[in-house]
């Protein structure tokens, strides 16, 4: 007991050196923080319920009435989840969150005020990671040792998966921890949950099982080894 006290000790003295106090409460918060869950069939179990408007998400509306012809723009919703249409120059219109349904119902009340019968069709226009468009069913963030770290789009077959996500993040730097992946995933009432995930089980001894589907939302990181 007392080899472990002062090993605490020299461990407390080596992390104030390095970082202060506050470097030794995270130290101690991760030492005796909850252990990661293990991944079973439920971790890939989907919110889905159709992809929504985002903020980034670029989207095609056309609008049209009885006497005139369609007008189409292109519009991106912007940071506080608004867009501005030539045709609405009064207000913005707050739409982040949205189903098409939704925002197609909300722009046919608003051009109503100024048209007979206004016609509204609203889609999601392509994305991709080289124009910088956000997807719609959502991101996910990637961080730590890869090699471009950031956000990652998800697709509309929801089939991301740990391996994809590092891959599409330029793959993992020299001294990244192949057995220590994590990733963490907040539900729908705020209650954040962790995960491990082992590249080097998935790929020498084949368990594709253990490769985890993740949902947008999800914070992958990649540490670095300490050895």
């Amino acid at each position: 007991m007392g080899k472990l006290c002062l090993k605490i000790h020299m461990l407390v003295f080596a992390l104030i050196l390095l970082g202060g106090c506050e470097t030794v409460t995270q130290s101690f918060r991760n030492m005796f923080a909850e252990e990661d869950q293990p991944i079973d069939s439920t971790v890939a179990a989907k919110w889905i319920d159709g992809p929504r408007v985002r903020v980034g998400v670029v989207l095609i509306v056309q609008v049209s009435t009885l006497a005139q012809q369609p007008t189409t723009m292109q519009v991106q919703v912007d940071q506080s989840g608004n867009i501005t249409l030539p045709l609405l120059l009064q207000d913005p219109v707050h739409c982040d969150g949205m189903k098409l349904d939704e925002l197609k119902q909300k722009l046919i009340d608003l051009y109503a005020t100024y048209y007979k019968q206004p016609q509204v069709m609203v889609t999601f226009a392509p994305f991709d990671a080289k124009s910088g468009g956000v997807s719609p069913w959502g991101t996910v963030t990637v961080l730590g040792e890869v090699m471009s770290p950031g956000q990652v789009n998800m697709p509309s077959t929801m089939d991301l998966t740990v391996t994809k996500v590092l891959q599409f993040s330029g793959g993992l730097k020299p001294f990244a921890d192949k057995q220590r992946v994590r990733v963490t995933r907040c539900d729908r009432n705020g209650v954040q949950t962790r995960y491990t995930v082992d590249l080097e089980e998935i790929g020498k001894e084949g368990r594709i099982d253990k490769d985890m589907t993740l949902n947008a939302g999800d914070v992958v990181w990649v540490p670095q080894t300490w050895y």
